[in-house]
């Protein structure tokens, strides 16, 4: 880990929510040994409880849970103004196109599996990496698009837009570089990392989605026939 941040990352309280104790274990001793605080949790109720009255800096959140099912405790959680900041890994043996598109709707990252821990605690490590990058900007306007990297929030003509995560994510890796046309390979190893378990049309949907929500300006996100979307260079 970076020196210059290894500080920053070991201050982090980790939630994992998994229903198998020994996958539970397996997580909480390899973020552990990576310097987190790691509290663990066994059902859904007892992952929006915990959530809602500790603060915690990211969710490490497995779909297939008794009771109230890993969707449904991030609908939960993205929903509660203490809660919906909080990063969100989902972790889980769901492995189709359409549980990927769903849980990406809601979440930071997504691991299939059987995972490597490694690949684990480097995707948590890139999601604080890029909380600290968003942090060192404090806005970006395009146009009538203003964002807020720091607060996840966008504004649109000067109202709030309600972006999903990975939409926000989408947005602000196009508006960095207004005219820079970007594949939607690309798009998704910029978003998620590189050899990440995304097909391009799944890419596809979350910008159908995101024009719609940016409403006038969402003409602004162009698509390149044949290679991929950029964001319009010339307002």
């Amino acid at each position: 880990m970076n020196k210059n941040i290894s500080g920053y990352f070991m201050s982090k309280k980790i939630l994992v929510v998994d229903d198998e104790e020994d996958i539970a274990e397996l997580v909480r001793y390899n973020l552990a040994s990576e310097g987190y605080d790691v509290v663990c949790a066994g059902s859904g109720e007892e992952a929006v409880r915990l959530a809602v009255s500790k603060q915690f800096d990211l969710v490490v959140l497995d779909l297939m849970l008794p009771g109230i099912s890993g969707i449904n405790v991030a609908r939960k959680l993205r929903a509660d103004q203490k809660t919906r900041h909080i990063p969100i890994i989902m972790l889980t043996a769901r492995s189709e196109e359409s549980d990927i598109v769903k849980g990406l709707e809601l979440a930071d990252d997504y691991i299939t599996k059987p995972f490597s821990p490694k690949i684990l605690c480097a995707r948590v490590n890139a999601v604080f990496r890029r909380k600290i990058e968003d942090s060192e900007n404090e806005m970006i306007q395009r146009g009538d698009i203003i964002i807020y990297p720091g607060r996840r929030r966008v504004d649109v003509s000067g109202k709030p837009v309600d972006l999903s995560f990975s939409e926000f994510q989408i947005l602000m890796v196009l508006c960095k570089r207004p005219g820079w046309v970007f594949t939607r390979s690309h798009i998704v190893d910029e978003v998620r990392g590189d050899n990440y378990p995304v097909t391009e049309r799944s890419v596809d949907v979350q910008i159908v989605g995101l024009r719609k929500k940016l409403g006038k300006c969402g003409h602004y996100i162009e698509t390149v026939r044949s290679v991929g979307y950029r964001f319009k260079e010339n307002l």
